[in-house]
């Protein structure tokens, strides 16, 4: 018994250092069991704040909902995005779908509740499955199409209609709707974008200045030149 239990110690704290060794190479912000890794932060038009904000807002949510429901009762998701927390799945009464939309109101850093919620028996799994292969099928389509920008765009399919969150210009808001639309087997498409304008995304990723107060050994001092210091964009 005491091999045994020496071995489960050893078996352990290889999966620890494995773990810790790939979190370090992938750059990963873990939160709550959430991770963000680094490009995600790169390429998505949500602040870091926000994105380590919305998921805590996922993981509250769910704890949420297992306190109110057993799962053999209900299936309840929780998308965040910026703040904005959609809800799909099942429940069984009406009630219980206000009880669910009541509980994620209640959640910090939740600025509006999107309650998709539908009444009835838990959907099939193939039905699920089929909503799986959809998604990918629609994430595949924006990141082929020009002018989308895919990586900010969140996509989840229930009972065969897709929803799509994410910060985007009008136009771009427009394409990736109508490229969702036109996917074979997607039902209905449900825009919960925010639209923002193409000014803010260009200040957003515009480069910070530097300031250039290195000396140089052979100019002089010129009492005009604001103390030598510079200040250009990064290039």
């Amino acid at each position: 018994m005491p091999i045994k239990f020496h071995s489960q110690r050893i078996m352990l704290a290889g999966l620890a250092l494995t773990t810790l060794t790939t979190l370090a190479g992938c750059g990963a912000l873990v939160v709550g069991g959430a991770a963000a890794t680094t490009a995600a932060v790169a390429t998505d038009r949500r602040t870091t704040g926000e994105q380590v904000e919305d998921q805590a807002i996922e993981l509250k949510a769910g704890a949420e909902m297992r306190r109110l429901f057993n799962e053999d009762q209900a299936r309840v998701n929780a998308t965040s995005y910026a703040g904005l927390l959609l809800l799909t799945g099942d429940v069984p009464t009406e009630q219980d779908k206000q009880k669910a939309g009541t509980a994620a109101e209640g959640i910090e850093k939740v600025k509006r509740v999107v309650n998709q919620l539908r009444v009835g028996d838990i959907t099939p799994i193939s039905v699920r499955t089929n909503d799986t292969w959809l998604t990918s099928k629609v994430k595949t389509a924006l990141i082929n199409t020009k002018e989308v920008p895919s990586r900010t765009i969140n996509v989840s399919t229930e009972r065969g209609i897709v929803y799509l969150m994410g910060k985007v210009t009008a136009p771009e808001g427009e394409r990736a709707g109508k490229v969702a639309a036109g996917i074979t087997g997607v039902n209905k498409v449900v825009k919960l974008f925010q639209i923002v304008s193409p000014e803010s995304i260009a200040a957003a990723q515009s480069p910070a200045p530097v300031d250039d107060a290195s000396a140089s050994a052979t100019s002089t001092p010129d009492s005009n030149a604001s103390n030598g210091v510079e200040v250009m964009p990064v290039q």
